[in-house]
């Protein structure tokens, strides 16, 4: 044969003088006058259907080895997908069927190969050649020799692998049992099948054998009910663990479409069943909230324009103020600055498509309502988040939405939107954490210049911890959200779910959006005619597909002065934590010789000071080395600075070595406070804590 060239893989489809489990041995050219012969490919000898045909394979007779295959593979669906499973090495195994077998005792040496199978194991690890026949009433003896030498066209590496459950290291569960108790385990019925099996493979030793049909032969009897040798390895496999072969037989006997036994009724049963219904024709959406869409968007300013100009005089200026005229001096003219910005338009859009064949499959719904459905909710869901807090995507996106043509009020420039910081101590309570930033809010008030009555909007988690804030009684102070708003001075509190977990970094310091104070009204959205929302719709004829278009050409952008508060959270490190262990040693004193049972709350410091003499690590002067003595311990903080303070000391401020975290201060009476300050990039936090519950021994 000359050399094949185009196959997709190549193998042995089976090897010379090896013997196979049931005693026989394919011998030396027992199919040589195939040799360059064409031969179907399919999966698992399946022969029920023309799909299970995959491909062809070249034969090649190597004497003194075997016969080689060479394969191409269809491009059907299901050849294909063969194609993948060979290439990436999830099947690596060849089976032949044969028939028309001439035999010397157990020595095949002729036979006709009809068909080369992909196949998921051998029968025999120990060889590279496993011989499966298949037997049965309507056959002759036709063969399946399974090869697990096989190698991919791309690999210079084949694998073999073996994989077999019947081999000779599984041990039966009845050691004692012998062939004659196994065979009395059966009735009358399977006995006389025993005896017609062996009679038939009596009969046709040494015999030409042509099997009676399969799907590539022109035979006119049908097969049925054929048991293949693989399959009677399995059995008697099963046989082994079960320890009984008319157990084994009767587990084979019916099994599901999925594989599964069925020992009673009806197998499959569930085609019986009626088809499930829907509930609701038209698929509902899995999607964010977006009431607040309609309560920000909705309520904002609609001007006929895209190109939004502002223009403001700043009159707050002290040149700015009337003056008062003294008689016989010259009066003098205001002055004041012209501010302006201009917001120029960006397209925002959604696209979609579908095949034609799929929408008219579609007859429950109009797929086209229901696609526009979700194209309208998903482009007012980003126009109003890209006005409220940006779009969140990185700036060198393509799909990034500008900041410069929807301005986002979050980071807008602070004569429109006014920043308020909370900084709150690490070591907060979430009912201490919460309390602050609605005090903050209170506070930031007043700076608010918008029109009419404000709307708060914030997320889920800030509602959440409002109303779970507790007085020191133990009772709820806020039942109904509505009293959290008439505490901030707002019209309502709105909850947006994609402010959920915003921050961004300014100076080096992390900030975490709380919430946005703000009326809509005071936000302007612009687009000329031609870039209102539109819909547009156009069929590929080339690719038979329907294909959708919304978008709208629009600006936003604040129009009032100081008509927004953006309340943003840091968190601060370094306030005291706990009095220093007692173990350790400051300044050349142990805490335990200093203090005990020292406890801190937010207000206060309570326990007991020692006194001590002659602590000269703690001061070179000999009247400040007696007295009561406090060592504190404190969170490290990430770049903070921390001072502290003895109010009504002689000292100012020390600051706090961060190598160490510890301070001592020298406390002259229990009337006295500690203030502490933690300084992050120019954001400080200043706490005072009471030393009225602390007992100072006497000297």
């Amino acid at each position: 044969m000359g050399v094949v060239e185009g196959y997709d893989f190549c193998g042995w489809a089976t090897k010379n003088d090896l013997l196979c489990t049931d005693g026989r041995t394919i011998r030396d050219n027992a199919f040589a006058e195939q040799d360059g012969e064409k031969v179907p490919i399919v999966w698992g000898h399946n022969h029920n259907s023309v799909k299970d045909v995959l491909g062809h394979a070249i034969l090649e007779n190597v004497p003194g080895k075997g016969v080689r295959m060479y394969g191409f593979l269809n491009d059907t669906e299901e050849g294909k997908h063969a194609k993948e499973s060979v290439k990436h090495g999830d099947v690596t195994k060849l089976s032949i069927y044969a028939n028309r077998l001439k035999q010397n005792g157990g020595d095949v040496l002729h036979g006709v190969i009809r068909e080369v199978s992909l196949v998921l194991a051998g029968a025999n690890p120990g060889a590279t050649i496993d011989c499966v026949m298949a037997h049965g009433d309507d056959y002759d003896d036709a063969m399946v020799v399974e090869s697990e030498d096989f190698e991919l066209r791309e690999s210079a590496t084949p694998e073999i692998l073996h994989n077999d459950e019947s081999q000779e290291g599984d041990e039966m569960s009845h050691e004692d049992e012998t062939i004659e108790d196994v065979f009395n385990t059966l009735n009358d019925k399977q006995k006389e099948a025993v005896y017609a099996l062996i009679g038939f493979i009596q009969e046709s030793d040494g015999k030409d054998e042509d099997m009676k049909h399969n799907v590539f032969d022109t035979d006119e009897k049908e097969e049925k009910n054929v048991l293949s040798h693989a399959e009677e390895l399995e059995i008697f496999a099963d046989a082994k663990k079960f320890g009984s072969l008319r157990d084994a037989v009767l587990a084979h006997a019916a099994m599901d479409s999925n594989g599964n036994v069925v020992d009673y009724g009806v197998a499959d049963l569930e085609y019986l069943f009626p088809d499930a219904k829907a509930l609701n024709n038209e698929p509902d959406f899995i999607k964010r909230d977006t009431d607040w869409v309609a309560k920000f968007k909705g309520a904002a300013k609609k001007v006929p324009f895209s190109r939004i100009k502002t223009t403001h005089a700043n009159i707050t200026e002290e040149d700015a103020r009337a003056l008062g005229y003294i008689k016989g001096k010259r009066k003098k003219e205001e002055v004041f600055t012209l501010l302006k910005r201009k917001t120029d338009p960006q397209t925002i859009y959604k696209k979609q498509k579908a095949d034609r064949d799929d929408i008219s499959d579609i007859t429950s719904f109009s797929y086209v309502n229901f696609i526009r459905k979700e194209m309208d909710g998903m482009l007012d869901e980003e126009v109003a988040r890209a006005g409220l807090v940006g779009d969140g995507r990185s700036a060198s996106s393509e799909d990034h939405i500008s900041h410069d043509h929807i301005r986002p009020i979050w980071t807008d420039e602070d004569l429109y939107t006014i920043k308020t910081l909370v900084s709150i101590n690490s070591g907060a309570t979430q009912d201490q954490k919460t309390t602050a930033i609605i005090e903050q809010i209170i506070r930031a008030r007043k700076n608010y210049k918008g029109s009419g009555n404000p709307t708060f909007f914030t997320t889920d988690d800030f509602i959440t911890d409002c109303l779970l804030i507790k007085d020191s009684m133990g009772h709820y102070m806020y039942d109904d959200i509505s009293k959290v708003a008439t505490k901030l001075r707002v019209k309502e509190i709105v909850p947006v779910p994609v402010m959920e977990n915003l921050t961004r970094v300014v100076n080096g310091v992390t900030r975490n959006l709380v919430g946005i104070l703000v009326n809509p009204a005071d936000y302007a959205y612009g687009a000329d005619e031609g870039g209102k929302k539109s819909f547009f719709e156009q069929f590929d004829i080339d690719f038979n597909q329907e294909k959708y278009l919304l978008e709208s050409r629009c600006s936003g952008a604040l129009i009032k002065p100081f008509s927004a508060i953006a309340v943003e959270q840091i968190w601060v490190a370094g306030f005291i934590t706990e009095g220093e262990d007692p173990t350790t040693s400051i300044l050349g004193k142990n805490v335990a010789d200093l203090q005990e049972d020292i406890l801190i709350d937010d207000r206060a410091i309570e326990g007991s000071l020692k006194y001590v003499t002659g602590y000269t690590g703690y001061s070179e002067t000999t009247e400040l080395q007696s007295g009561n003595f406090l060592a504190l311990k404190f969170t490290p903080a990430v770049g903070a600075t921390t001072t502290v303070e003895l109010l009504g000391g002689s000292t100012g401020p020390v600051t706090v070595d961060p190598s160490t975290n510890n301070v001592v201060v020298r406390v002259a009476n229990n009337n006295q406070k500690i203030k502490v300050v933690s300084t992050v990039n120019g954001e400080s936090v200043t706490k005072t804590y009471s030393l009225r519950l602390l007992e100072l021994e006497k000297g």
